[in-house]
């Protein structure tokens, strides 16, 4: 294979990582922007309730972005933290 060859392939794949990263990027900001409506929203949720929708948002991100637990707990989780101490006085606790 020539070495042209073999670049516009690796240009290719790359490529397609890069598609691949920013629909993950877009699931994720759909995804945040939905969880935080239905936590402000539904008025039938529960604390309970809205705390096991956060914990399932986070496994389902961390199956997105492997790795990533950190970066949820930073960013993500103070969102989720402070919309539940709004609405019911308590947080989103500890979540594992």
């Amino acid at each position: 294979m020539k070495s042209q060859d073999k670049s516009e392939e690796k240009g290719k794949i790359d490529g397609e990582a890069v598609e691949q990263e920013n629909r993950n990027l877009r699931w994720l900001r759909f995804q945040t922007d939905l969880l935080r409506a239905v936590l402000y929203q539904d008025h039938a949720l529960s604390l309970e309730d809205a705390r096991r929708l956060v914990q399932e948002f986070r496994r389902r991100v961390l199956q997105v972005f492997p790795g990533q637990d950190h970066t949820f707990d930073l960013i993500l989780l103070p969102r989720f933290d402070r919309i539940l101490r709004e609405r019911w006085g308590q947080g989103v606790d500890v979540i594992q």
